[in-house]
C-alpha cells in the first residue's frame, strides 16, 4: 500500500538512524556531518553534535549521554554534559571499512555493524563482524562473517535482531547476561545468500536489502528496503506480512511520537555518496502505523 506521508524534514544530504528520544526524532545527516533532532512535526531543529568524519548510529547511555557513530574514522563518540564530543571507543583495528549503525541497549552496551568493504567503490563484498563496545569503552567481537551487518533491535525476551544487508536475511541471536551472543539463527530469510564475487551481480539477487529498522510492541519488525522504495514490515516465521510503498528510495525507519504509532522514515533518491555529497534530496518522512 501507499501511505500518506508527511514531510516532517527536508532540504538535508542523507539522512540515517531515526530514533525517538526525549520527546523528540534524532536523526544522523551524513554529509552535513551533524547530529539533528527536531519536534514531531520538524518544528524547532537543533544541532546536537557536529561529527566530521560522518555520523551514523546513535544511542544513549543509562545517565542520558548520547553515543554516535563516527563511520569513517571507526570510532564511537560520547557526548558529556557540557556538549563536547570525546572519543568513547576506537574501533579502527577491528574493522577494514566504515562503521554503520548501532543499538544502544539498556544497560549501556554497544552493538555496532560497518560495511566490510568498500560499497561505495562497488569493491568486491566481504563479511564483516559485528562488534560489542561495553560501557567502560572496550571493544568485544559480538558476531563473525555477516552479510553487512547493519540495522539492529532488541525483542522483549532479549534477543538481538540484525539486518544483514546484503544477505537476504534479519538474523537473531541470543544475549547473555554479559552482553556476548549466542549463535546465528535466521529470523526471516528472505532468499539464498548472493553471490559474493561482484557486488553489482550481488545487490541484484536480493528480494530485500534490509537495512535501518525497527521493533514494533508486538514484536513484528519495520525493515526500510534500501533498493525496494518501501519499509516492509515482517513477522518472525511468516516474513514479509505487509508493506509501505514510496516514490523515493527509503534507508530507515523508526517509531516515535508521542503515542509510538508515527513511523519516521529516512527518504532520498538513492543512496550513492558521490550523488548525495553534492545534493539536499534528504528528506525525513513521517506515516502513522
Amino acid at each position: 500500500m501507499k501511505p500518506e506521508v508527511t514531510v516532517v524534514l527536508e532540504n538535508y544530504t542523507y539522512l540515517e538512524c531515526p530514533r525517538w528520544h526525549s520527546g523528540r526524532i534524532w536523526v544522523s545527516d551524513f554529509y552535513s556531518q551533524q547530529v539533528i533532532s527536531a519536534e514531531a512535526d520538524g518544528s524547532d531543529v537543533r544541532v546536537e553534535a557536529e561529527v566530521p568524519q560522518q555520523p551514523s548510529g546513535l544511542g544513549w547511555l543509562p545517565d542520558g549521554r548520547l553515543l554516535v557513530v563516527s563511520m569513517r574514522d571507526q570510532k564511537i563518540l560520547r557526548r558529556e554534559d557540557d556538549g563536547s564530543l570525546v572519543v568513547h571507543a576506537d574501533l579502527s583495528s577491528y574493522v577494514d571499512a566504515n562503521l554503520n549503525d548501532m543499538l544502544v541497549d539498556a544497560r549501556g552496551r554497544a552493538y555496532v555493524g560497518n560495511f566490510g568493504f568498500d560499497l561505495m567503490n562497488l569493491a568486491t563484498p566481504a563479511t564483516a563482524d559485528l562488534l560489542r563496545v561495553d560501557p567502560d569503552g572496550s571493544v568485544h567481537v559480538a558476531a563473525k562473517d555477516l552479510y553487512f551487518p547493519n540495522g539492529m533491535a532488541m525483542t522483549e525476551d532479549g534477543e538481538l535482531l540484525v539486518d544483514e544487508t546484503i544477505g537476504n536475511r534479519v538474523s537473531a541471536f541470543a544475549v547473555r547476561p554479559d552482553g556476548s551472543l549466542g549463535e546465528r539463527r535466521d529470523w526471516v530469510k528472505f532468499a539464498e545468500l548472493p553471490d559474493m564475487g561482484d557486488v553489482t551481480a550481488a545487490l541484484g539477487q536480493l528480494v530485500v536489502a534490509a537495512d535501518g529498522c525497527c521493533i514494533d510492541t508486538d514484536g513484528t519488525l519495520w525493515v526500510a528496503d534500501a533498493l525496494g522504495q518501501r519499509v516492509v514490515h515482517l513477522a518472525h516465521g511468516k516474513g514479509i506480512i505487509d508493506q509501505l510503498e514510496f516514490d523515493t528510495g527509503v534507508f530507515a525507519c523508526g517509531l516515535g511520537g508521542d503515542d509510538g504509532r508515527t513511523l519516521f522514515v529516512c527518504a532520498a533518491p538513492d543512496f550513492n555518496e558521490h550523488q548525495r555529497k553534492v545534493e539536499t534530496a534528504g528528506k525525513l518522512l513521517a506515516v502513522r502505523v
